[in-house]
């Protein structure tokens, strides 16, 4: 394919001075244009041919583009390439690409074992819908097909020789391949495998897709060996407390005094698993608990005949009955583990990820520098440069921000800098670069001038209705309907729907809200219609108080003006008591008002609205981890746990469930997990959750290691190590990251500067002051190296 050179040169990587090449190394493939280039210190003419100006500005937008995407520039840079390039990247492409990737990795829930069934507990589970063979492999197929079209339309814009160095995308083709040869084998078997390999490479197209989610996998890969220290301290800490305990809580010749021992130091995995359990906090004392045994309807039978099972789940209980100075050896456990290798190793996390990302976040700055550099040198091109310096003429440069995709207020900003310089009618390449500082400044919403009145009285009535105080007053009349639900509901909490008289309630609520529509109506008097709608509290606002005045109308309709008496269990369409709560719901959620009003609160709301947008990688990978853990579950557990038969339980009588059914406290059976398994991949995943919050997570482990080997025990370590361990606290960083960056920029602001400034906080944005302005030799050679694009300087 013939890719258009800008200019040519050499490179000399000794002295870093540029010489000139002859013809046949400029222009390369026949029918190529013809550049000649006189260089004379920083000046140089170019002979131009028709069309070359056009293309010249369909390059500078592209790598505007790119510069703004944080994209690379090492693609191919003739007209076709371009086009095919903006339209790959257009939003409908990009949306439709996520969509399938979606669509691919969603299957597992259509797929067999399928996870169509109201419940995932097996006592009640009706049989699931399994998808007829073909229909799941179609939707696959389809899939994958457009999956290698976009890895084939990579691959062209980047280049073959390009392609061959990338990992992504190379790793990217074989996945397809391997997906492909394995829904060959599927559909050759009638669908009736009992491995699916490609499930587990499916996550595979989720984080190859997502250029922020490789520079976080990039910065934990990089992580891991600081993470594996602590790690590998935690366990040097495990194993000797391990050692310790089987040594203090060796069986005894006494039977009351192997408690401890039977319990949790019989053998090594039991200690093991009893102390790691312990260092989760999972099993800290939390008393001994009596079972009475259910019945066959499900409810708990309280009587004389009733057998009671008591247990003992926790760790310490049993040695620390028999003596109190035992509380020493877990109480030293959990200081040391818990509180401090667990803390110290977030700490690490902290700051070893923050060094990475910062890194990874230099390298996406140094492409937008890149790119905009790129973007003056196609530039300067156009026209003669004079001997001054190289120069982008001013016309040219508002004619590329035209066709830039990119946000209006953006494009509004730079456009305006830039038209300062259309008395000169150039541009140099400082100034050029200064007008893309505008990409790194937050947006502040401007909102429209408040309405002019001619009468003195109506310009008072604006002053006061204006005035913050007005808003103040609004947030304490919404606390006080908010007390006064609280206070109803108190009162009335004993007494069933039909049994309370709200009618009280109503006439409060009604007051309250006639006060929110006089309150609207004020603001839309001194702010107009355009400056109301300009503060999004007030549509929250707005669309609330209206649509609670409406529901209040069709309460007093439709219960009241038909009827002459009170009657408080009539229904309509909803029952009073459902439109009721309806409409204290919806004050409820009024009272959120105030959050962005308490500057404190709004910085953190602010943190948490803003934590959305920058936890996609993390989301992402977590999503990842997640697929590939719900997996391998299936394939290991499938179909492992079993209830026992209800027949049995239900034709037996009570003294023979005694004696033949038995359960232990705190276990599996006995705390009912029966939904949490790895029957489908639903339920695998709600497990895999239940799990990664380490609530009695130690029952999970017990429970497999019961019906499968000891050996499952690994699978739930590991999936706690990643999950909890080590995510989690990569999502403290990122909270900590983000609140203290908005905590240092608003901390001399006002409350109202809080609420008028919209923060478009970003990663980039985060560490915007401790990234390094790439030097003009580091942009200079990485141009140079461009794989289409040679130029001469």
């Amino acid at each position: 394919m013939e890719t258009d050179s800008l200019l040519s040169g050499s490179l000399d990587g000794a002295s870093g001075e540029y010489g000139s090449r002859t013809g046949s190394e400029r222009g390369g493939a026949p029918g190529g244009r013809r550049m000649s280039d006189s260089v004379y210190g920083d000046s140089s003419s170019v002979d131009r041919e028709p069309g070359d100006e056009e293309l010249y500005i369909q390059q500078a937008v592209v790598f505007i583009e790119d510069a703004i995407k944080y994209r690379s520039i090492n693609h191919r840079v003739d007209a076709g390439s371009l086009r095919l390039y903006r339209w790959y990247y257009s939003g409908i492409i990009q949306w439709g690409l996520g969509l399938t990737i979606a669509a691919v990795l969603l299957l597992a829930f259509a797929e067999r074992p399928s996870s169509f069934s109201i419940s995932s507990d097996p006592r009640h589970r009706s049989p699931a819908w399994q998808p007829p063979c073909g229909l799941t492999e179609s939707i696959e197929m389809i899939c994958l097909i457009i999956l290698s079209v976009d890895v084939a339309v990579k691959s062209y814009l980047i280049g073959w020789e390009e392609f061959g160095k990338s990992k992504w995308l190379i790793g990217y083709t074989v996945v397809i391949l391997i997906s492909v040869m394995d829904w060959v084998l599927s559909v050759s078997m009638v669908c009736d495998e009992k491995l699916r390999v490609r499930r587990l490479l499916r996550p595979f197209f989720l984080l190859q897709n997502s250029s922020l989610m490789k520079k976080t996998l990039k910065c934990i890969k990089r992580t891991l060996p600081e993470i594996a220290s602590v790690i590998l301290l935690l366990a040097l800490h495990l194993c000797l407390f391990t050692m310790i305990g089987m040594l203090l809580f060796a069986k005894n010749e006494d039977p009351k005094k192997n408690g401890e021992w039977e319990l949790h130091f019989r053998n090594l995995p039991s200690s093991l698993t009893s102390l790691l359990v312990l260092l989760t906090t999972a099993n800290n004392p939390d008393g001994t608990r009596s079972v009475a045994p259910r019945s066959r309807h499900g409810h708990r039978q309280f009587n004389v005949n009733a057998i009671v099972f008591f247990c003992c789940v926790t760790v310490m209980i049993p040695a620390y009955s028999l003596n109190r100075c035992y509380a020493i050896f877990f109480v030293a456990f959990s200081v040391i583990g818990t509180y401090c290798l667990m803390n110290l190793l977030t700490a690490i996390i902290y700051n070893q990820f923050r060094g990475y990302l910062l890194m990874s976040v230099q390298t996406s700055f140094l492409r937008r520098r890149l790119g905009i550099r790129a973007a003056f040198q196609v530039l300067t091109c156009q026209g003669a440069r004079r001997a001054a310096g190289e120069r982008a003429r001013v016309d040219a440069v508002l004619e590329v921000m035209s066709r830039v995709k990119m946000k209006r207020y953006y494009r509004a900003a730079i456009t305006t800098v830039a038209q300062q310089y259309e008395d000169v009618g150039f541009m140099d390449r400082e100034q050029f670069t200064k007008i893309f500082d505008e990409l790194d400044k937050d947006c502040i919403k401007e909102h429209p001038p408040l309405p002019q009145y001619s009468s003195p009285t109506l310009q008072k009535l604006q002053l006061i209705f204006s005035h913050y105080y007005l808003i103040l007053f609004g947030n304490a009349v919404a606390l006080a309907n908010v007390v006064c639900i609280c206070t109803v509901l108190v009162l009335n909490s004993e007494k069933s729907t039909a049994e309370r008289d709200n009618f009280v309630l109503e006439i409060i609520n009604l007051c309250f809200i006639l006060y929110y529509l006089f309150e609207m109506c004020v603001k839309i008097f001194a702010f107009g219609w355009q400056g109301y709608l300009s503060y999004r509290n007030n549509i929250f606002d707005g669309f609330l108080t209206v649509l609670l005045l409406a529901l209040q109308i069709t309460i007093f309709i439709t219960y009241r003006l038909p009827y002459s008496q009170w009657e408080p269990s009539a229904h309509g369409v909803l029952s009073l008591w459902e439109m009721i709560r309806l409409v204290n719901l919806l004050i409820v959620f009024r009272f959120l008002r105030i959050i962005p009003d308490i500057k404190l609160m709004a910085l953190v709301a602010s943190t948490l609205l803003d934590l959305v947008k920058n936890l996609r990688a993390f989301a992402g990978i977590l999503v990842v981890v997640y697929y590939v853990f719900a997996v391998f579950g299936i394939w290991l557990f499938e179909g492992a746990i079993k209830p026992p038969d209800s027949s049995v339980l239900t034709n037996t009588s009570m003294e023979n469930i005694t004696s033949n059914f038995s359960v232990a406290c705190g276990t599996y059976e006995q705390l009912e997990y029966w939904p949490n398994n790895f029957d489908d991949f639903g339920a695998a995943i709600i497990l895999l959750y239940d799990v990664m919050i380490v609530n009695n997570w130690q029952a999970f482990i017990d429970a497999y290691s019961r019906y499968t080997t000891e050996w499952s025990k690994i699978y739930f370590v590991c999936w706690w190590l990643i999950s909890s361990v080590m995510w989690v606290n990569l999502f403290v960083a990122l909270i900590l990251e983000n609140f203290i960056y908005k905590w240092d920029r608003s901390h001399s602001c006002s409350v109202m500067d809080v609420e008028r400034i919209r923060y478009e906080t970003s990663v980039q944005l985060i560490f915007r002051e401790q990234i390094q302005e790439p030097t003009e030799e580091e942009l200079v050679c990485q141009l140079h190296q461009h794989p289409h694009l040679q130029l001469q300087w």
